[in-house]
C-alpha cells in the first residue's frame, strides 16, 4: 500500500508541474492564448486552466500541443521543472562511434556531437549511402572525409557539407580520436557550405 502511495504521489508531482512548462514554452516561443488555441483546436478557456494548474492534463489535450510546438510528449510530461537548465543527454553508439544529441525537437534538423575513438592502424574507409544532406565542423583532432572520388583531411576548425546521398566515410585522419559537431537534415536541405568548399582554417 506504501509503495502504490508513493508512486501515486509521483504521478501527481509530475502532473502538477506540466501546466508552468507549457505556460513557460508558449512565452518563450511568443504564441498566445487565443493563436493556440486556434491552432489546436482546445478552447482558450481550457488552455489557460491547463497552464494555471486548475484543469489536469490529458493525452487528448497534450497531444495537439505536442504536435504544435514540435516537442516530444514525454519533454511536455517528464522534462526538467521550469529553471532547470540541465540537458540529460543519451549517448548513442553506433559503427564504433559515439553519438551525443544535442537537439531533441523530432523531425527537421539534428545536430549530434561525434566521436571518432583513437585507432592503432588506419581504418579501410567502408563507404556509405543515405537520403538528406550533412554539415560538420571538427571540434579536435584530424578528420578524414571520403567523399565519393575525394578524400579529404580536415583539420580542427575547418567544415563540410555534402549529400549523404554520395557515397561517404567518415574516420580518423591519422589515428588519433576526432571530435566533430554534425547537423544532419534528412530532407536535404543545404545548411552552410559544401565539401567542395571546405574553409580555411
Amino acid at each position: 500500500m506504501a509503495r502504490w502511495a508513493f508512486v501515486n504521489r509521483e504521478t501527481e508531482d509530475v502532473l502538477d508541474g506540466v501546466g508552468a512548462r507549457l505556460r513557460t514554452l508558449r512565452r518563450h516561443r511568443g504564441i498566445t492564448l487565443a493563436d493556440l488555441a486556434t491552432t489546436t483546436g482546445i478552447s482558450e478557456s481550457t488552455l489557460s486552466r491547463l497552464e494555471s494548474g486548475q484543469r489536469r492534463a490529458t493525452l487528448e489535450l497534450l497531444l495537439p500541443l505536442s504536435r504544435v510546438y514540435d516537442v516530444p510528449l514525454d519533454d511536455l510530461v517528464g522534462a526538467p521543472r521550469t529553471g532547470d537548465p540541465r540537458i540529460h543527454l543519451k549517448p548513442i553508439h553506433k559503427y564504433g562511434m559515439t553519438f551525443v544529441p544535442l537537439s531533441r525537437r523530432p523531425g527537421g534538423v539534428q545536430s549530434f556531437k561525434m566521436l571518432i575513438p583513437a585507432v592503432s592502424e588506419p581504418l579501410e574507409p567502408a563507404l556509405k549511402t543515405h537520403d538528406g544532406f550533412e554539415w560538420l565542423y571538427v571540434l579536435n583532432g584530424r578528420l578524414r572525409l571520403v567523399l565519393d572520388d575525394l578524400d579529404l583531411t580536415l583539420p580542427p576548425g575547418e567544415a563540410a557539407e555534402f549529400d549523404t546521398g554520395k557515397p561517404h566515410w567518415l574516420g580518423s585522419a591519422d589515428g588519433g580520436a576526432v571530435e566533430l559537431l554534425i547537423l544532419f537534415d534528412p530532407q536535404g536541405v543545404r545548411t552552410h557550405v559544401q565539401a567542395d568548399k571546405i574553409t580555411p582554417g
